[in-house]
């Protein structure tokens, strides 16, 4: 009975100390997503709404190295807390960086990334909400940087940096214009 016992403690120790590492692992360093919503598509699928479309929902890597220091860049996909529904995370493309002069889709206006803060935008442009909605978000809202697909198999892969044409004039590189 002892030597049950002992190893009952013995497992529980291993699965608890697994566990703690795991967590840390977690939320310090990196972490899976999935992909919900049509906002990012055709670069990342969500499962639709079909039964079991979560199968076939995109899982994501994230690196969350890339908060210590923000070195984030123009194009990175990046997961953040939505600025308007807290329990909410959301994924989009990384368009400006503080200090830089976006020009807003759909308009004539203008805007510069205020201070601590970056412009974010979905892929899909007629049903993302995005920062053509709520504005230029903080960059604490950020979680981390979208790197790979590693589900389904089919998709397996690195997710491209990628900014659109011509909408970018950043103030740490004089007067280019990013494509």
């Amino acid at each position: 009975m002892r030597e049950l016992a002992g190893s009952v403690w013995l497992l529980i120790k291993r699965v608890m100390t697994g566990a703690v590492v795991g967590v840390t692992i977690s939320d310090r360093f990196e972490c899976v997503a999935t992909m919900h919503g049509g906002s990012m598509e055709p670069t990342l699928h969500s499962g639709g709404n079909e039964p079991f479309g979560y199968l076939k929902a995109d899982l994501l890597y994230l690196d969350k190295m890339s908060l210590r220091n923000y070195t984030f860049s123009r194009g990175d996909v990046v997961v953040f807390r939505s600025p308007l529904e807290p329990k909410m995370w959301l994924v989009k493309r990384l368009i400006a960086l503080p200090s830089d002069w976006v020009t807003v889709p759909g308009t004539y206006e203008i805007l510069q990334v205020p201070k601590g803060h970056c412009w974010v935008e979905g892929d899909n442009a007629e049903v993302s909400f995005d920062s053509k909605s709520f504005g230029p978000i903080p960059l604490a809202l950020l979680k981390g940087r979208v790197t790979n697909v590693i589900w389904p198999p089919s998709r397996f892969g690195h997710v491209e940096n990628r900014l659109p044409e011509g909408r970018v004039l950043s103030q740490n590189r004089g007067t280019s214009t990013y494509s």
